[in-house]
Order: C-alpha cells, then sequence, then structure tokens
C-alpha cells in the first residue's frame, strides 16, 4: 500500500470560549498549526436548515500521525480551514496500524 499524496495545506483552528465581561462568553476559533493533508471528498447531500437549505459533504482528510494529546493532533470539534473553506472535524482514526497517519472524518457544510 502507497502512502497518501499530502498536497493540501490546511490550518487546523480548534474552539476557544472568550470572556465577554458581562458573565457570558462568545466563542472563537485559535490556531494550532498548519498540516500538509490528502483530501478525499465522498457523497454529497442537502438537509434543511434555519435559513433555507444546506448541502453538506462528507471528506476523509488523510494527514501526518500525531501521538494523542498532542497539539497537532486533529479532534472532534476542531475544523480545518483552506481559504474561506471550512471542514468540521466529527472523528479520528489511525489509518494503519503503526499510526504514521491519521484519517480525519469531517463534513463541510455549503449555504445554498
Amino acid at each position: 500500500m502507497s502512502g497518501p499524496v499530502l498536497n493540501r495545506r490546511l490550518v487546523l483552528e480548534a474552539p476557544q470560549r472568550v470572556a465577554d465581561g458581562a458573565g457570558g462568553f462568545s466563542e472563537s476559533w485559535a490556531t494550532l498549526g498548519t498540516l500538509w493533508a490528502e483530501v478525499t471528498p465522498g457523497t454529497g447531500r442537502e438537509v434543511g436548515g434555519q435559513g433555507g437549505a444546506l448541502s453538506r459533504v462528507p471528506y476523509r482528510i488523510t494527514v501526518r500521525g500525531a501521538p494523542v494529546g498532542a497539539p497537532s493532533r486533529p479532534g472532534p470539534e476542531q475544523r480545518f480551514r483552506e481559504g474561506a473553506r471550512l471542514f468540521h472535524i466529527l472523528a479520528v482514526t489511525e489509518r494503519d496500524a503503526r499510526g504514521h497517519y491519521l484519517t480525519c472524518f469531517a463534513e463541510e457544510e455549503l449555504g445554498a
């Protein structure tokens, strides 16, 4: 089995709560780093949203392996950014037995 072609540069981001000074908070995204990835699209579907129909496309995003707990290891509830495109990470697993690569199951949401 040959290795993946890591030809897309993605920015890994994590949600961060920021106090608003009035007892509440707002959510922003903090950059954790940049990873090279192979991005493989799946079959999209259309779902109803608050403002109309949304198109959701699943992706398998492969990146180099990183140990559990490392800041460079993607995790659920984080996202990848590629310019204006956002890929929300749903789950992460090792792609191979040695953990050289990780497969991130992600979803891109597009307004219709």
